[in-house]
């Protein structure tokens, strides 16, 4: 994400500034022009490498969390509910918010509603916290006088939104524990055990297998040329990085990710389950169909989803129904399509939707149970593997030396 700064006139007439994050000026202009400002300028901040590095470094910087907005978003949802007013209901959550950085961010928006600016404006002025999505079912509830629910929803919406991405952490992170320690274990044998076997054997005069051979050059490689090795990883990841932040490269590895095996029809799944839970809730808070979509294209992820989505939302402009242009992209099952037709036709189309999500959320835990249960054997037996392959090379030589002692 790139770091824009903005001079806007709002729709009070008031010149503002600020900084809004997006992968290039256009979005960061029409995002800006979804708040109903008229952007004066825009401009792109370059960052110092220095400071790049350490917003890289997640524990070096101070966020606000998914669980600090959910309890704000529950706690003030209770209090307008129980009639307070927005700006007192601030000001006791204030007092409970132990997080600096979101303590100040609250603040902020206090003072700016003291003023006299919308909540819809106030928030939306810290788009680093506060998402679109947030914003504009916020800006739902303020118009339709119903905050309390939409807080509510939106604490619930959270809720569900972070357990999914936690369901596919948590069951990745077994999996990946078991690859970091067989992988530095290889190294480890490879790098430091296996040349002083080889010593042994040269010096008894044994002659080296291929195998054997073959793993020394790979062990000699590594020795001299491991320095060289770790910096070309870190330049492709953090090429590959920057490739994705171009329109063209996240199109393309979104593509290629939707149709990676194992992991495509897992990622497939969350993109169509984040897709029918976001679009249910913004239109179940009554936010109009082609702003709920435009939403949920920015919100959900891939490229990909977000280019079908787009597309679909300019075929609704022109009268179709949701479900046809859906369908012509080929990106969402026809399950999905077919049971979004039926919700346009009854009339229900948030509920149909929120059983689309229910129904995926359901098929994303167990894609994540049985992948975890596919890749934890296949990373055992490919370790076993090479371990192996390392043992054979390592004990093949001292069949020679057995022959030359027997000799």
């Amino acid at each position: 994400m790139a770091l824009f700064g903005y001079k806007v006139r709002s729709p009070q007439g008031n010149i503002l500034t600020g900084t809004v994050e997006a992968r290039e000026q256009r979005m960061a202009v029409d995002r800006l022009r979804g708040q109903r400002f008229i952007v004066l300028e825009i401009g792109e901040i370059k960052k110092r490498a220095s400071r790049d590095i350490l917003d890289s470094i997640n524990f070096l910087k101070k966020k606000v969390k998914q669980k600090d907005l959910v309890l704000f978003s529950r706690q003030l949802s209770t209090l307008i509910g129980a009639g307070v007013p927005i700006v007192q209901g601030l000001t006791i959550l204030l007092e409970q918010i132990e997080n600096p950085a979101f303590k100040k961010v609250i603040a902020s928006v206090r003072e700016d509603i003291e003023s006299g600016t919308s909540i819809t404006e106030a928030l939306g002025r810290h788009p680093t916290v506060f998402s679109e999505l947030y914003v504009n079912m916020v800006k739902s509830g303020e118009l339709g006088g119903i905050l309390d629910i939409i807080l509510e929803r939106l604490s619930a919406y959270q809720e569900s939104a972070a357990a999914l991405r936690g369901k596919i952490k948590s069951a990745m992170i077994y999996p990946a524990a078991i690859a970091l320690v067989a992988g530095g274990v290889t190294m480890f044998l490879i790098v430091v055990i296996f040349p002083t076997f080889v010593k042994i054997f040269e010096q008894a005069g044994a002659r080296l297998p291929l195998p054997t051979q073959i793993l020394l050059a790979v062990s000699n490689f590594l020795r001299r040329y491991i320095i060289f090795v770790i910096i070309g990883l870190i330049a492709f990841v953090v090429g590959l990085r920057q490739y994705y932040k171009t329109e063209a490269g996240s199109m393309y590895i979104d593509r290629l990710l939707l149709r990676f095996p194992l992991f495509g029809p897992l990622l497939r799944k969350v993109a169509v389950a984040k897709f029918t839970k976001t679009f249910g809730t913004l239109v179940k808070s009554g936010v109009p169909i082609l702003q709920a979509l435009e939403t949920v294209a920015k919100t959900s992820g891939n490229r990909v989803i977000e280019k079908a989505v787009l597309q679909a939302k300019e075929s609704i402009r022109e009268g179709e129904r949701i479900s046809d242009p859906l369908k012509a992209s080929g990106v969402f099952p026809p399950m999905v399509t077919q049971m979004i037709s039926v919700g346009e036709e009854t009339g229900n189309l948030d509920a149909m939707l929120s059983k689309i999500a229910e129904f995926y959320e359901q098929e994303v835990d167990a894609a994540v149970s049985g992948l975890t249960s596919l890749i934890e054997p296949v990373i055992v037996v490919f370790m076993g593997v090479v371990i192996g392959a390392i043992a054979v090379a390592m004990y093949m030589p001292m069949f020679e030396l057995g022959g030359l002692v027997g000799r």
